[in-house]
């Protein structure tokens, strides 16, 4: 009987795994940019010819020399790892030595390349297997210049497959957005049918690339926050049989990880969609569904409904802590003490929240502040400092510990607004919304149910609404023909006139967290209540040391910013200042 399982021969074999690997137009750009940035390159240009099937990548990388030309698109041959051990301390964007040798498999593979310190260059051309079939030397700038002609040219059903070529071409162009945000520091110029197709030009972060990708936004809409947290907790598990390499159990390392946060504030951005909730991990943009649903939950309450957050979050942790060998295209991983790093990012999403004077300060001009301060000096309109109140040294230092800005109450306009100075400028804060963003937090903090004596009665309650005040655990029994009595409520509507206003409101759906923005809402200073300045102040301390300040649990902004920067230039003081003091 003849054996009905054959091994495959080895082309076809190659062409599968090559299959894997490239898999669109996408994917080619991906592993050529990718390479690209492996060798150093600040400068990548692509250009794309989709009707041919056809992408060229050019950078000014470290190149190439001969000997390692020829052995580019062999199977399985990389320079960014040795042995087994690097497999579980990948610190490169490739390393599996699959990307040329597949697009040899798939395409015409043509490379031009010259090394740093060489003085020529060479132009190789690749066979299907990924050997040197022509060799031939060229003059070239130092870097490397790869084309893919006729891909999939010799698996003809993969192109019957393919998207349509305008979908191919948003893919692509995803793939660039995304390489660019994790590496702010590369200029991008992307041709299409030898046409600009768009740039990206490079930036300190990648706050000054977003704003590039969505136009909708500006640089002043985003806060970037970098922070150093440990690599490992405080304590770690000792290690045990049951240690993997890379699971970090054998390691007691304390070098720190980079956490880089750039989130649009949720006062001033957010999308219809939760597209733009991005993860990156060691500079390449990876599916991380736990992450993105931490970035999720810890913005939770401040946008408004059915809208999501912009944020980009990039990793930059201990290379044993993830395992690429997940996904052919590197996409998904395995990363090691998930529960720890979702508590940092949280921790990160509060902190780049929080007003404070390193959040504020740093978007005033140096040159606006230095010539406002000549001006004040030399003229007959100084300010008299005398008038603003000095804080003593003790809130001084409390102030400078937590980070916050010294916010001072000034007036309350319209019984609605309250005015508030602060080092850069003024603010409008609005008291009900800063109010309830207030009482919501605390709500959510200590979360306590008082007895009500007497108990308040309620009629004509639907069986879904005594279900809903039992969900949320307020004591409810019959009193008699369709009257309730609850005996139970949260202990800020016990005191209020209004409680039993406040139960039926309870009562009409929603879970516990809906149930502490009703009460947070219901039970917040009304506008057009007067208050004194002692009042404002204290609301104003409270409302700064919130988790989530810019909005109001429904998503409103609480405040509006007049920065000193935006009122000097609407004023012309930069303009008088710079021609009388020669600045």
């Amino acid at each position: 009987m003849v054996s009905s399982i054959q091994t495959l021969p080895t082309e076809v074999v190659n062409l599968i795994a090559a299959g894997e690997v490239i898999d669109s137009l996408a994917a080619v750009v991906r592993e050529l940019a990718e390479n690209a940035l492996d060798a150093g390159a600040t400068r990548i240009s692509i250009s794309l010819s989709p009707q041919q099937w056809r992408v060229r990548v050019a950078d000014n990388g470290c190149g190439m020399d001969l000997v390692d030309l020829k052995e580019a698109a062999t199977a399985h041959s990389t320079s960014k790892i040795r042995d087994l051990e690097d497999l579980w301390k990948i610190s490169s964007l490739g390393f599996r030595g699959e990307a040329l040798h597949s697009l040899a498999a798939l395409a015409e593979l043509e490379i031009f390349s010259r090394s740093a310190g060489s003085c020529e260059g060479w132009r190789v051309v690749y066979n299907s297997v990924g050997e040197s079939v022509q060799v031939e030397t060229v003059a070239i700038a130092p870097g490397t210049v790869v084309t893919v002609s006729n891909l999939f040219g010799n698996w003809l059903a993969r192109r019957q497959g393919m998207p349509s070529v305008a979908q191919q071409l948003r893919a692509v162009q995803a793939t660039i957005q995304q390489i660019a945000l994790c590496h702010p520091h590369v200029t991008w110029q992307v041709q299409q049918n030898d046409r600009q197709w768009f740039t990206i030009s490079p930036g300190k972060t990648a706050q000054q690339i977003l704003p590039q990708i969505l136009r909708e936004i500006r640089p002043s809409d985003l806060q970037h926050l970098t922070v150093e947290v440990p690599t490992f907790p405080e304590k770690i598990p000792e290690k045990t049989g049951t240690d993997t390499p890379g699971s970090g159990g054998e390691s007691n390392s304390t070098l720190n990880s980079t956490l880089t946060v750039v989130l649009g504030l949720p006062d001033r951005c957010h999308r219809r969609r939760p597209d733009w909730v991005r993860v990156a991990m060691n500079g390449r943009h990876v599916k991380s569904p736990e992450l993105e649903q931490t970035i999720l939950g810890a913005l939770m309450r401040t946008l408004p409904r059915d809208r999501y957050p912009i944020c980009f979050l990039h990793l930059f942790i201990c290379a044993s802590q993830i395992d690429w060998n997940r996904h052919p295209a590197k996409a998904e991983i395995y990363l090691n003490q998930l529960n720890y790093w979702q508590e940092q990012v949280t921790s990160a999403i509060e902190q780049a929240l929080r007003l404070n004077v390193g959040t504020i300060l740093e978007k005033t001009p140096e040159r606006v502040s230095r010539l406002i301060k000549a001006a004040e000096a030399k003229s007959a309109y100084s300010v008299n400092r005398s008038l603003q109140s000095q804080p003593t040294d003790t809130q001084a230092k409390k102030t400078d510990e937590i980070g916050l800005m010294e916010l001072r109450a000034v007036a309350q306009v319209h019984n609605t607004y309250i005015v508030a100075e602060h080092p850069a400028g003024v603010w409008l804060v609005e008291q009900h919304i800063a109010h309830e963003r207030v009482l919501y937090e605390q709500l959510c903090q200590a979360w306590q149910l008082v007895p009500l004596e007497p108990p308040v009665i309620l009629n004509h309650l639907s069986p879904a609404q005594i279900q809903q005040l039992e969900q949320i655990n307020l004591d409810i029994e019959p009193f008699g023909e369709q009257l309730w009595a609850i005996r139970t409520a949260p202990a800020p509507l016990r005191e209020r006139e209004d409680c039993a206003d406040a139960l039926v409101e309870l009562s009409l759906g929603g879970d516990l967290q809906t149930a502490q923005v009703a009460i947070a809402c219901r039970t917040a200073i009304r506008n057009g209540t007067p208050l004194g300045l002692l009042q404002m102040q204290t609301l104003l301390e409270q409302w700064q040391r919130t988790r989530h300040p810019r909005t109001c649990p429904h998503g409103r902004p609480i405040y509006l910013s007049l920065e000193e920067s935006s009122l000097s230039r609407f004023f012309r003081r930069h303009w008088v200042i710079g021609k009388s003091h020669g600045i």
